[in-house]
């Protein structure tokens, strides 16, 4: 696999790992094979190390002493936690920027919030999206608070929102909510529409874990598409 230069080893190795558990090649239980990801994706075995180490302290992998990693239990309701520890520490920050009486990243936000209206292709509007939520952190989250925002990343892939088709009309809202709080300087409803968005999240990327065949639909009776 041809390197991304510019992202880290450790980086790919982390995403690679979060694939294979996302696509079902790697399951709970299922023993991570160094030498495969090595051979793979062209890496030595440091960055892989240095991602086991990444994932185990994230809850994703857990290792044996003398026998390996291994993936740790990924069903419906780990999906669900990793998306509302996500959606309580995006609303500490929101909630930070709400009260923040000189609002520093308004017109920031603004400025975001009209490219996302007027652009629905999936990509561009979750660019967009993205670069909403790092003004509201790089601005007002602590280096701890931002470590752990960052690690909630894992099971809400990048790649799959930036394709997903109803990314425009169901996101949107979110962020119109999200922005109208804190310009009001409400910071409650900063932090349950944070809260509303990333249970939205999760119960879309359940549903598609479903129609990946990862999650069995008998399982999850109640999933459905938004």
């Amino acid at each position: 696999m041809p390197k991304k230069y510019g992202v880290k080893e450790k980086d790919l190795v982390v995403a690679h790992v979060v694939n294979l558990i996302l696509t079902g090649k790697l399951r709970s239980g299922d023993r991570v094979d160094r030498n495969e990801i090595a051979h793979e994706l062209g890496v030595s075995r440091v960055p892989i190390q240095e991602a086991v180490v990444q994932l185990e302290h994230d809850g994703i992998l857990s290792t044996q002493y003398h026998r390996g990693a291994f993936a740790e239990r990924f069903d419906e309701s780990v999906v669900r936690e990793h998306h509302q520890i996500y959606g309580i520490l995006s609303g500490i920050a929101s909630a930070r920027a709400a009260k923040d009486p000189e609002s520093k990243v308004v017109d920031r936000l603004a400025s975001l919030l009209d490219l996302m209206r007027n652009n629905g292709e999936a990509r561009a509007f979750q660019d967009s999206g993205w670069h909403f939520r790092a003004a509201i952190n790089e601005e007002y989250c602590g280096p701890r608070l931002l470590a752990l925002i960052r690690a909630s990343y894992a099971f809400i892939p990048r790649d799959f929102w930036a394709v997903y088709l109803h990314n425009y009309d169901q996101m949107l809202p979110h962020y119109e909510a999200e922005f109208d709080a804190i310009r009001r300087g409400d910071a409650d409803a900063a932090r349950a529409v944070c809260a509303e968005r990333a249970e939205m999240m999760s119960r879309i990327l359940l549903a598609e874990l479903v129609r990946r065949g990862v999650f069995g639909p008998r399982s999850h009776p109640h999933l459905h598409s938004d």
